[in-house]
């Protein structure tokens, strides 16, 4: 019987609902990373199995993981018959319930996992498995996209799983951790520094998606996205206590590392295909990892994410889950009228938020929009945010434009927000400078003094056009 989070379980899934491709023969160095990309863009986009990749007798990768309403919905546990409307619906109001009841599944420590199949101490080599190199100018292969971090609280002991990008380094023996300034993994490692001059750290590189979605996504501080991904599963997530770090590793993994981070122990990283659709600045010093422990099961799998221009692999999981957690947040602030909330793909789930509301007073409008802007689930390296009367659906570009177009004056409805959090993965950032980025609010939504006044929209009645579409459909169909 397979682990809970086990990849394979999730695989076998996927291919019941029919969205799973096996891909033999294609090569580690590009071909993996484009045959993912032109995936990625087609109109139906699938979940990749890439095996027998040349070179290797053993080893697989994932991409597309998370990238349908239908596989994503499986990923959180709302079942497979979704939409995009109806699985942020369904998912609503559930990140706030699985944080609040994180506590109620610590994780399960046991000492027997298919994980254990084969482990190695001393001479480690990650490129004995078919890492790729994903984008044509990255500056090596990248083991670390779908991965989980996890990382400690030296005081407390809570665990953090993060999703960072990852270098092979020393011809695959190490390999640097990209963790992000500020980010509750990155604290934990700073903690560690100060504490005892070194940080423990473990890492899976094959595990059910779930984890690559909440490794990537805003849990808040002092709650562990293993035991988050216990309440979202409901049942405790079964782990293995790496015996050198004493950090635990999914039971469900299908390859991982344990190991240390030392301040000045450094290798040159990047650059990398990142998820705001442009290389990722120059080579640069990144902490690297001392591997003491590998551990793999027979013929593993390593889960694939890698980013670039949108769409890639994970932006629409990004997008469905930070919709729905943009509008959770806003309704919990107790502003009235808040209709729908989008964080578009386009923007990598983060640069673009449309929020549509029912306006209720003068200065509402300005209200959301601001609010929107810093919310926790928003705030990092957002850049636009607009506020939309609820006629206009903030998921339809079309009508976002649209709105922006017809119902804002520009010096009058746009307003600016700066020195809030940036990003050092900002292509605006020069190089070296602090990661500040400013923001505009932009009111889209027809001025409150008008509303009685403003021209009428010049288009029929809903219900009209679904009687005259049942009456005419042959002719439009």
């Amino acid at each position: 019987m397979e682990p809970l989070l086990s990849l394979r379980t999730f695989l076998s899934d996927v291919e019941k609902i029919g969205e799973l491709r096996d891909v033999r023969g294609a090569d580690w160095d590009l071909e993996i990373g484009a045959i993912a990309e032109l995936s990625y863009r087609s109109p139906e986009p699938k979940a990749l199995l890439f095996s027998e990749v040349p070179g290797y007798r053993t080893g697989r990768v994932l991409t597309g993981s998370t990238g349908s309403a239908r596989r994503l919905g499986l990923t959180l546990r709302l079942g497979a018959d979704h939409t995009d409307e109806s699985l942020v619906d369904a998912l609503r109001g559930k990140p706030s319930a699985w944080a609040a009841a994180a506590a109620d599944f610590p994780v399960l420590p046991v000492t027997d996992a298919p994980l254990l199949a084969n482990q190695v101490a001393g001479d480690i080599n990650l490129l004995d498995f078919p890492v790729p190199r994903w984008h044509q100018h990255d500056g090596g292969r990248f083991i670390g996209t779908g991965c989980l971090v996890v990382t400690s609280d030296p005081e407390t002991g809570v665990h953090n799983g993060g999703c960072y990008r990852m270098e092979v380094q020393d011809d695959g023996r190490s390999v640097t951790i990209a963790a992000v300034p500020g980010k509750h993994g990155a604290q934990h490692i700073a903690a560690w520094f100060a504490r005892e001059g070194r940080a423990p750290v473990t890492v899976s590189f094959g595990h059910d998606p779930l984890l690559l979605a909440l490794g990537g996504t805003e849990v808040p501080l002092g709650v562990s996205e293993l035991a988050y991904a216990g309440a979202v599963a409901g049942e405790r997530v079964p782990v293995i206590i790496a015996p050198d770090t004493g950090l635990p590793i999914p039971a469900g993994s299908e390859l991982a590392i344990e190991g240390w981070l030392r301040p000045g122990y450094t290798r040159e990283e990047g650059p990398f295909g990142e998820w705001t659709g442009y290389y990722s600045g120059s080579r640069r010093a990144d902490l690297a990892m001392e591997i003491v422990r590998l551990y793999h099961r027979d013929d593993p799998i390593l889960l694939g994410a890698p980013p670039g221009r949108p769409p890639h692999d994970y932006s629409y999981m990004r997008t469905v889950m930070k919709s729905a957690m943009i509008h959770d947040e806003l309704v919990a602030t107790g502003v009235p009228g808040i209709v729908k909330a989008w964080a578009h793909e386009a923007g990598g789930g983060r640069l673009f938020v449309g929020v549509a509301i029912e306006q209720r007073y003068a200065g509402h409008a300005r209200q959301v929009g601001h609010l929107a802007a810093q919310l926790p689930a928003a705030a990092y390296m957002n850049r636009y945010v607009v506020v939309v009367d609820a006629d206009i659906d903030p998921a339809d570009l079309d009508q976002l434009i649209w709105a922006i177009s017809t119902r804002t004056d520009p010096a009058e409805d746009v307003e600016i927000q700066r020195r809030t959090r940036g990003s050092r993965l900002d292509p605006m950032l020069p190089d070296g400078a602090t990661p500040y980025n400013s923001r505009a609010v932009i009111d889209a939504c027809r001025p409150w003094e008008r509303l009685r006044s403003f021209p009428r929209v010049a288009e029929s009645d809903p219900a009209y056009l679904a009687a005259v579409r049942e009456r005419w459909g042959a002719v439009l169909d």
